[in-house]
Order: C-alpha cells, then structure tokens, then sequence
C-alpha cells in the first residue's frame, strides 16, 4: 500500500477536481472488472449539514453498492456513520444525480457482494484483515422522489 500522506494527498486532489469540474472529471462508471467513483451527499450526523465524499463503487442490478471502509484504517468511516443515523442521501454518477437510501448488506447477500468485489480487488480480503472490525457492505437502493400533489 502506498503511505497514508500519498493517499490523501490523492483524495484531495480527487475531491477538487470533481468539485471544480461540477463532476465532468473524476467521476467514472464501473466496468466488467473495475468498480467506478460516485459522489456521495449524505447529512451530518450531528449538524445535519450536507457532507460529500468520493467513493468506488459497482452496481448490483438497480442498486450501488460500496464498502464502508476508511482507507482500510480501524474506524468507521464519518459518511457511514452519517448514512447510519440518517440513511436518505444523493449520489452523483456520471448519468447523473439522483437519491438513494442506504442499508447495510447481510447474510448471503453481503457474502454474493463482497465477492464481486474480491473479483476486482484481488487483495480484498488482505486489506479487510488489517481491520480490527469486519468492513460494512453498503447497499445504496434508488429512493422514490415525491411530487407536490397538484
């Protein structure tokens, strides 16, 4: 793995350029054996004020699905606290943007999904180990939008 500085310093990096662009670059859609980056809006927890993150991610049918990791370093990373406490977001793709409501994958269904992650990330589970908690798989579902009654 690289140093934690590089892989900052690239986050950050990442987080200006899909700010600057409004997401024309760095935004990407996942590919038979590559998962894609996806902009997440979640609430704060505690403030209730919109948060962002960059997360990879691949698509399972009509759902996005993530892994709640932080870098691979021990604690849970602040959007899946956030998604816990508040489980209605937005993410931005590059097909658009659109809402989602979050839940945390379970039984068979998270082995079938981490899986498909370990098909792309052959050292999944290497990194995984270096968790002192299991990592949260995290199912983003398409959210049906309300219209004003007319």
């Amino acid at each position: 793995m690289p140093p934690r500085w590089f892989v900052v310093l690239f986050w950050y990096g990442h987080r200006l350029l899909v700010r600057t662009t409004r997401g024309r670059l760095g935004l990407w859609r996942p590919k038979p054996n590559r998962w894609g980056a996806l902009r997440l809006t979640t609430r704060g927890r505690r403030t209730g004020q919109p948060r962002h993150v960059l997360i990879g991610y691949v698509q399972d049918g009509d759902n996005l699905v993530t892994m709640a990791m932080n870098g691979w370093s021990p604690g849970e990373p602040a959007w899946w606290l956030n998604l816990q406490a508040r489980p209605e977001a937005t993410v931005q793709t590059r097909d658009g943007v659109r809402p989602v409501v979050a839940r945390r994958a379970q039984g068979d269904e998270r082995a079938r999904l981490w899986s498909r992650w370990a098909e792309i990330d052959h050292d999944l589970d290497a990194y995984a180990a270096r968790r002192p908690a299991g990592t949260a798989v995290v199912v983003l579902e398409p959210r049906a939008t309300t219209s004003p009654a007319g």
